[in-house]
């Protein structure tokens, strides 16, 4: 059989092989013990093949070590993987860690045997089941391939662990000991309750037996088995004879509670946004309530629940594991960014999204025209050019603010205010976001920022301020718009050289609505006069952010001509959103972070006039 997935393992080691110089550290990444899963058939324990041709190593060269098996962001990545190789049946990975301050005090702490634990993530290519002798279910993974290699809080592997000295240095042969006992196979992990629901509304599903079902065994507490016979006679019962549909559950990273938290966030998120198309590794958890969850997370730490109440259940997963929070901040982090992308941001239709790598000032520099091609006499002589340089200089600071979702609210499986708040957040970084720009276009009494050259954005140095205001309702607004025009056709470059601009947006406040679109309205004209000639030539764009109820501008395409520009920090664009269990807060905080600047870069893309009041 071959199926193409993503598993994660968990694997210990001690740090006797760290090179501190270097900042490698050699991981016996696999030895191949079993380790226990689930399915929709039950449990099983999977053993990977370390057999010549079994591990699939095209992806090492580069591969990244990982911080947990997050992939939500360049600082996720640790570090990378310099070699990997097979020795005396075990999987040999080599490591080395990066020179970030996070990455090195993660380092520090594997250097100094703090951090020991590792988690491969791998693909299962093929696979072989068979039941042994005590009739557990063993599935031998025969083919797989190697995609990542994650630091994690907790180990399972025994045998997988760092290089230590005595295992570089041949041992004397010694007598080949008596055959062991075939070892008894490790008893089946009893479910507890969340994982019996979960199983209750599979069935129900794969039967097409609805929720009301799953709610009815789920309330009487039945077992799986009781699920599974309740829902075959309901089929018998009922004549249902459609084919129960192919329900395809992946169990990637079952022992990865990091992942798993990732997954119960997006099912939470289903019940704010039920038009979400949900993932199916995510369809498991649809239902589970927040003590559900919980108590999962606690299970995958170790953790007993039973004898606790709902209330410290709830207290302990949020002060004993760091996953439960992540659930919660994966639901405010997609509430906040689809509430960030629906708002709307008119000035960035105008503007240029470009990204900073620190938060030191950007310089954008802007190089003037080309110099003009001249003949080659005939000796073959090339004469030299040049061209001419400009900058605007900027930066990148950092807003924000913290959500929080209190204990009680949790327990009490109550989320609407949560995400209530994390959309309006998300909407708030939007129109941070359109504040700024606009405060930017309309500082300095409206004439926009100071430039390099000690000028105003609009001056009359520059070509871009009208010298005649025009009211743009008025009879005139055809001729000021033709002024315009003239002038950003006639905008010189560096060189002295026009470079003409064309316009493409005209931008009006909201009081100037209705006449743009009569200004820009196509007609069908009786006679030449009454032709409208930027019918179709410009779009409007109408800022309610504006505070001159007269002023309007014309802007050239970002894309073809330097002016309004905005920047994020590279690797994170937009909101980004951190979780912790909270210590003033009874619960969790999210915290929301946006690293985010503006300027003028160039005011040849951009025209202004003051406008009248209209008689």
């Amino acid at each position: 059989m071959t199926v193409i997935d993503q598993n994660t393992r968990a694997l210990s080691f001690a740090p006797h092989s760290v090179d501190a110089k270097a900042r490698t550290v050699e991981l016996i990444a696999s030895t191949g013990a079993g380790v226990m899963r689930r399915d929709m058939e039950g449990d099983f324990a999977e053993v990977l093949s370390l057999a010549n041709g079994a591990v699939d190593l095209s992806r090492a060269d580069g591969m990244p070590l990982l911080d947990s098996h997050r992939q939500d962001g360049l600082d996720r990545v640790l570090g990378v993987v310099r070699a990997v190789r097979m020795e005396g049946g075990n999987l040999i990975v080599q490591v080395q860690f990066s020179e970030r301050p996070s990455a090195d005090a993660i380092f520090r702490d594997v250097a100094t045997g703090i951090i020991r634990n590792v988690s491969v993530g791998y693909g299962v290519i093929d696979f072989e089941d068979r039941l042994d002798p005590a009739g557990l279910r063993v599935r031998t993974v025969t083919k797989w391939a190697l995609h990542e290699v994650s630091l994690v809080p907790v180990g399972a592997d025994a045998g997988a662990k760092t290089r230590s000295p005595e295992m570089t240095t041949p041992a004397a042969p010694a007598p080949a000991p008596a055959p062991a006992p075939t070892p008894s196979p490790a008893p089946a992990p009893s479910m507890t309750r969340a994982q019996t629901n979960q199983e209750i509304r599979a069935l129900a599903t794969t039967f097409n037996l609805g929720n009301d079902f799953a709610d009815q065994l789920i309330d009487s507490e039945a077992t799986v088995d009781q699920a599974r016979a309740a829902a075959i006679e309901s089929v018998r019962q009922t004549g249902n004879r459609t084919t129960p549909q192919a329900r395809v559950t992946s169990i990637a990273n079952q022992d990865d509670p990091g992942q798993i938290a990732t997954r119960m966030g997006e099912a939470l998120y289903l019940r704010a946004n039920p038009r979400h198309q949900l993932s199916e590794q995510a369809r498991p958890f649809v239902g589970m309530t927040t003590l559900d969850m919980a108590r999962e997370m606690m299970r995958l730490r170790g953790l007993a629940t039973t004898g606790l109440s709902a209330a410290e259940t709830i207290t302990r997963a949020l002060n004993t594991t760091s996953d439960f929070p992540l659930i919660f901040a994966d639901t405010a982090n997609r509430t906040l960014r689809a509430a960030y992308q629906a708002a709307p941001a008119t000035l960035k239709a105008v503007a240029r999204q470009t990204t900073a790598r620190d938060f030191r000032a950007k310089t954008s520099i802007q190089l003037g025209e080309a110099p003009t091609l001249e003949k080659v006499n005939e000796a073959g002589e090339y004469k030299y050019g040049s061209m001419a340089e400009a900058a605007e200089t900027y930066k990148i600071d950092t807003f924000g603010k913290i959500v929080g979702l209190s204990r009680k609210a949790i327990v009490n499986d109550d989320l609407g205010a949560f995400t209530d708040l994390a959309g309006k957040m998300g909407a708030a970084a939007a129109d941070f976001e359109a504040q700024f720009l606009v405060d930017l276009l309309i500082t300095g009494s409206g004439l926009g920022p100071t430039m390099s050259d000690t000028k105003k954005l609009f001056h009359a140095d520059h070509g871009n301020l009208a010298a005649t205001a025009v009211d743009l309702a008025g009879a005139s607004a055809i001729d000021g718009l033709g002024a315009g025009r003239l002038a950003m056709r006639k905008q010189t470059g560096l060189s002295g050289k026009r470079i003409n601009v064309t316009p493409k947006f005209l931008v009006v406040p909201p009081e100037l609505e209705t006449a743009g679109e009569k200004l820009l309205a196509s007609i069908q004209a009786a006679t030449v006069d009454d032709v409208n000639p930027f019918s179709g030539k410009l779009q409007l764009l109408v800022e309610a952010r504006l505070t001159s109820a007269i002023r309007w501008y014309i802007a050239a395409d970002p894309a073809t001509f330097e002016g309004l520009e905005y920047a994020y920090l590279q690797g994170a664009e937009g909101p980004q959103t951190e979780t912790r269990a909270g210590f003033e807060v009874d619960g969790v905080e999210v915290k929301v972070r946006l690293d985010f600047g503006a300027a003028f870069t160039d005011y040849r893309g951009w025209y202004m006039n003051q406008g009248l009041v209209h008689s």
